[in-house]
């Protein structure tokens, strides 16, 4: 090989690696930058920042052992979530809180969130309907047997929090038909009308995507990723009485429970 193509063979290379090299330590700031925002998250969530207003970068970085741009860069994901902003004369403010749900115990979510504000219920619509094969499956009643469908938009302090889809066996879901569903949990009801305790509930919870339906009524960003919960609640003798599909605000619920190790 000539000289000279051996010199830009070698230049190419070292521009490769310096490519390379700059694209990893990139990387690497990313990582550290996800990394601090989830620290710094769980403060948030923990209000761990009583005043509202968080420390300066300089001390972010000193108290984290990470650099300005990591600090920055983990503040514009907070950011990018609506959970902090950026005011002149100030510094990066807490803009959003979360409200905590827990997943431990089976509660209606005005009991729920009973110390952080008032839960009212808009119903959109209350009305028996055919059950879907799925429905009439989990409820264990006739495919096409009428049942009662609610949905409700549910607001904290006025905020638009979750959209929830309701089906009730029509027996016991006809006493609610008349009750005040706008201030009350549908827990209390069953309980009042049946004279039983609830007794346990299955749950998945999953993220999807808010669609357009969902992202209007919830006042969020179409195509949004929502918190989904699916809970199927039995009375105290096991028979299923509600199965709920419940869309969360994502930026607006945490969910979280207290689990035991055994094997």
């Amino acid at each position: 090989m000539p000289p000279t193509d051996r010199i830009r063979d070698h230049a190419g290379q070292g521009a490769a690696t310096t490519v390379a090299a700059h694209r990893a330590r990139r990387r690497l700031r990313a990582d550290r930058a996800r990394q601090l925002a989830d620290l710094l998250r769980h403060q948030l969530l923990t209000d761990a920042f009583p005043d509202g207003t968080l420390p300066h970068e300089n001390t972010l970085a000193a108290d984290y052992g990470a650099s300005r741009n990591t600090v920055r860069e983990a503040l514009d994901l907070l950011r990018a979530e609506g959970l902090v902003e950026r005011q002149p004369g100030v510094g990066t403010v807490v803009v959003a809180r979360k409200y905590p749900h827990g997943l431990d115990r089976l509660m209606g979510l005005a009991e729920t969130l009973r110390e952080h504000g008032r839960v009212t219920n808009e119903v959109r619509t209350m009305g028996p309907a055919p059950a879907p094969a799925p429905v009439a499956e989990r409820l264990r009643v006739p495919p096409g047997t009428d049942v009662l469908y609610i949905e409700r938009l549910r607001r904290l302090n006025g905020l638009p929090l979750s959209l929830d889809l309701t089906y009730i066996p029509l027996d016991i879901g006809g006493a609610l038909l008349g009750a005040d569903l706008e201030n009350t949990d549908v827990f209390r009801l069953l309980e009042a009308t049946t004279g039983r305790r609830l007794g346990h509930a299955e749950i998945t919870l999953e993220a999807v995507n808010a669609d357009a339906h969902s992202a209007a009524v919830l006042q969020a960003p179409r195509g949004a990723a929502v918190l989904m919960l699916e809970r199927l609640t039995h009375l105290s003798d096991g028979r299923p009485v509600d199965l709920e599909f419940i869309r969360f605000r994502g930026d607006r619920i945490t969910m979280g429970g207290l689990l035991h190790r055994s094997l």
